[in-house]
């Protein structure tokens, strides 16, 4: 795999990521962030949305880190798994934040569409963060995922669904991780990659995944 710095794709879930997302603060402060315009942000298809991701991995050149958050990282999962291109070969990492559990039974309609969770291991390296009290997904699930995506399991302790509403702000602990798969340091001491005080009033609407 090519040498150059990679550019880090950004796959927000459903609604898009807001002005105080964490992913949006990265791409306003990061030269190397771009984030993928997966259309139909408030009525997400699963179809529609891995091919724009497969169409914009398309349009670069040389290697790429995807940083998925909620429903962005079952985006890639599925990506991963339907489209079996060369591009997956230039993928050094996925960071994938909080993705929603999709088959449980009161799952939100719209996130059902993308059920059931693919089961196949990821063709790259990947991380997956999950918070403890994530209203979208048990602690439990999330770590069952990983073992079976092939993700190296992060603790982010109590931050809802590691959102805007988690107050994380720029979350330099995720940007730790993101770094840690652009260098391709994939056997790197955990961190603890959330603010484990967040409030869990603040994760309590019943439709807030960005």
């Amino acid at each position: 795999m090519s040498s150059e710095r990679p550019l880090c794709l950004i796959v927000p879930g459903l609604d898009n990521s807001g002005p105080d997302h964490w992913q949006t603060l990265w791409q306003a402060r990061r030269d190397d962030c771009r984030r993928v315009d997966l259309g139909c942000w408030s009525e997400p298809d699963r179809r529609i949305w891995t091919e724009r991701l497969d169409a914009a991995v398309a349009m670069t050149d040389g290697p790429l880190v995807l940083v998925a958050h909620s429903l962005g990282c079952l985006t890639i999962a599925w990506w991963a798994q339907a489209f079996e291109t060369a591009s997956l070969g230039r993928v050094k990492g996925a960071l994938l934040v909080a993705p929603p559990d999709v088959d449980a039974p009161d799952a939100h309609p719209l996130v059902r569409r993308f059920s059931p969770a693919p089961v196949r291991q990821l063709p790259f390296p990947s991380i997956l963060v999950a918070s403890r009290n994530d209203r979208y997904a048990t602690f439990d699930r999330l770590e069952w995922l990983a073992r079976a995506w092939g993700s190296r399991f992060v603790d982010a302790g109590h931050c809802g669904h590691i959102n805007a509403q988690s107050d994380l702000g720029y979350w330099p602990d995720g940007e730790v991780l993101l770094e840690e798969l652009i260098a391709g340091d994939h056997d790197a001491v955990e961190v603890r990659a959330g603010k484990s005080e967040a409030s869990n009033d603040r994760n309590d609407r019943a439709r807030t995944w960005q």
